[in-house]
This record gives structure tokens, sequence and C-alpha cells, in this order.
């Protein structure tokens, strides 16, 4: 029987990770009401154990059909950048939820808020201490990954290692400050319509940034062992275009939230 392909689409194989995803995702999502309600949290656990070895297997047969067995042709990696495309688009909506709900309240503020904003006996962040810090952090992220992309299509594999070490490390750095942030904030989720749009929009950026970090951080690595080409690079070029949406998202969050709505 021959085994010669008519055609350049990547036809995959039978596989047991996404079956592993829901019975991890069903196990999260079971353990959470567990926890919210018998304050019992092993069960969400161990969801977050079987979705996090599914990822990690599921993303390594993914790198080795694109490097290794060459399954990812011109015309598969089309169909990657629209999808990760269309994956940021929904991201983008994601955010214009939480936007929309803190411009809702904040444009024209109950009477039970104290018909002003910040509402009445919130002390609102310093836009110009960490937070200003930390868009300094993220734009010059930017810059570092940029130059990474710029140095792999160049086959600088040096300076490649070198851009995305030091964007990881700014990722890290950003992350600590707003876990700093979080620590010593004069307010809770729990005050008032503030806290509940200030938590969600910053918490769910910050959760990105953990994300745009770990994908970052396995580009690196991957990196290392000689995985990407100057023309055969869409794992790091969709972490670069996942990455520098987690910048725009920052300093509209930055302008709206911290500054404007201080």
């Amino acid at each position: 029987m021959s085994t010669h392909s008519n055609h350049t689409f990547h036809l995959v194989d039978y596989s047991p990770w996404p079956l592993t995803g829901a019975i991890g995702a069903f196990t999260t999502v079971a353990g959470l009401v567990k926890w919210f309600h018998q304050y019992e949290i092993n069960l969400f656990i161990l969801g977050n154990v079987i979705i996090l070895l599914t990822m990690y297997q599921w993303w390594r047969d993914v790198s080795r059909e694109g490097t290794f067995q060459g399954l990812h042709t011109y015309a598969v990696t089309i169909g990657l950048r629209w999808g990760m495309i269309l994956f940021i688009v929904s991201e983008i909506f994601f955010f214009i939820s939480f936007f929309w709900a803190f411009f809702h309240s904040s444009l024209s503020p109950a009477i039970e808020l104290g018909a002003m904003w910040p509402p009445m006996g919130i002390i609102p962040f310093n836009p110009f201490q960490i937070p200003l810090l930390n868009t300094a952090i993220l734009l010059a992220s930017g810059v570092t990954v940029t130059w990474a992309h710029h140095s792999l299509m160049s086959s600088n594999h040096s300076q490649t290692t070198q851009g995305l070490l030091f964007t990881v490390i700014l990722g890290i750095y950003f992350s600590i400050l707003q876990a700093y942030e979080y620590i010593e904030a004069p307010f809770t989720i729990a005050d008032a319509v503030y806290g509940s749009t200030f938590y969600m929009a910053t918490g769910f950026h910050g959760l990105h940034v953990l994300i745009g970090t770990t994908f970052l951080l396995v580009c690196l690595l991957r990196h290392l062992n000689y995985h990407f080409s100057s023309g055969h690079h869409f794992g790091f070029e969709a972490a670069a275009w996942y990455w520098h949406f987690v910048d725009v998202v920052w300093l509209f969050l930055y302008i709206s939230i911290y500054w404007w709505g201080s």
C-alpha cells in the first residue's frame, strides 16, 4: 500500500489528548464546585495536573510533527496562522467585555456609589508608581521580542537567544510587581463595582502575561534545541503575536483604569 500523499494537508493521527483534556476540564470544574461548597481543593488540583500533563504531551506531539516529521507544510502553516489570528480576535472581545463593564459603571456612577468615580471610600492606585513601571517593562519586552524575531529571520542564533531571554525575564518581573501590587492593594474585589472590574480586567491580563511568558519560555527552549529556522518558525511567531496583543491590552488598561479611572 502506497504511503504517498497527493495533498499538502496534515491528516492528524488518532490522539488521546482531546479525551484527557476533556477529563481534566471536567475534573477541574467539579473540583471548583467542591472547593466552593466543601472547602476541599484536592479534586481541583488533580484536574489542573491532568490539564497540564495533557498540554505538555499534546504540544510536544505538535512540535514533533512540525519540526521533525515535516508535516507542517505551507498550507498547514496558513491554517495555523488563521487559527492564531482568530484566537487573538476572540481574546480581544473577551477584554472588550471588561472595558465595557468598567466604562458602563464609571461614566455614569450610580447613587449607591456616591455618584462619583472611584466610588466613595475607595483609594485607587497611583498610576505613576508601579503601574507606570509595569508599562515601561511591557513596552521594553515588546522591543526585545521584536529584536528576537528579526534576529531569527536573520539566522542570528545568539541574538535570538538573548532577545527571548530578556523578554521572559521582563515578563516574570512584570508578574512579580503585579503580585506585590495586589498584596499591598487598599481595596479588594468585593469593594463595589470598582473592585470587581479592576481585578477582573487586570487579573485576567496578569494571567495572559503568565501564559505568554510560558509560551516564550517554551520557544526559548525550542530555539536552544534548534527547532526553528529563518523560514520555518511559526511557533515563535504565534508567541510574538500573542505577546504584542498582551502589550496593547495593558496600554488600554493603564490609560483607562489606572490613569483615567483614578
